[in-house]
């Protein structure tokens, strides 16, 4: 899985009202670009920081210009676009990158389900020998000393989302938490309890009720930037103990 076309780089010069940022190019002009991300993005918005953006020839959309990726420390990188996560997990849960996911004959996105009318990300059905797996998926960007945090800001969405997949196992189905992990610098991942302890909390309350928490590392690039890809390409150790 790749970006469409190349990334053009830049630097930070502010990000405000959440869902916009100021870049400037290499050739010293400035653009709006979209940040389409609604999180906090906290340690991925560091000031004159590198960042990616790519770039739209529609004529009807209001910014030409969409922020991807940020060098959050030296050689560092992260995806800050969270429209890009489930994309990532279904082709690798298709190309059988997720061993634990493959074998599913069908997946289909964003299917509503769950007494508190939740959409799941994806749901995948059809297998020869396992139940239907409800497939959750987060992006994991906040990196703090090689450990990767989720969430990255206090979220009652996520605690409904935790819920929502206890009960598909509480029926004989799968519930599946996989975190998406897109910051180069992350060797394994933890619940953020000093950010949302109730998050944390739920989290271990919903593996110990057989919910799976899976992790997966996104090839982003290295040191001398990009590589254009935004496929998993393995596993990452998720630890739940506090």
């Amino acid at each position: 899985m790749k970006f469409p076309l190349p990334l053009i780089e830049g630097r930070l010069i502010r990000r405000y009202k959440r869902f916009l940022a100021d870049v400037r190019l290499p050739d010293g002009s400035e653009v709006i670009a979209h940040c389409p991300n609604t999180g906090s993005m906290l340690g991925c918005q560091p000031a004159d920081a590198r960042v990616w953006l790519s770039e739209s020839d529609n004529p009807k959309r209001k910014l030409r210009y969409t922020w991807e990726l940020v060098e959050t420390a030296p050689g560092e990188l992260a995806c800050i676009n969270t429209g890009r996560p489930n994309a990532q997990a279904r082709h690798g849960i298709e190309a059988g990158a997720v061993a634990e996911l493959a074998g599913y004959g069908k997946v289909r996105t964003e299917v509503r389900y769950g007494s508190e009318r939740s959409r799941i990300d994806l749901h995948l059905s059809e297998h020869p020998s396992l139940a239907d797996a409800w497939v959750e998926v987060k992006n994991v960007t906040l990196c703090e000393a090689g450990a990767g945090f989720f969430p990255d800001a206090v979220t009652t969405r996520g605690q409904k989302h935790l819920r929502e997949l206890m009960a598909q196992v509480a029926v004989g189905e799968r519930g599946v938490l996989l975190f998406v992990v897109n910051h180069s610098g992350i060797t394994s991942v933890r619940p953020a309890d000093h950010i949302d302890a109730a998050y944390g909390a739920l989290l271990r309350e919903a593996a110990a009720a057989g919910v799976e928490v899976l992790a997966y590392r996104a090839e982003l690039g290295d040191a001398g930037g990009p590589s254009g890809g935004l496929s998993l390409v393995g596993p990452v150790p998720v630890i739940l103990e506090a």
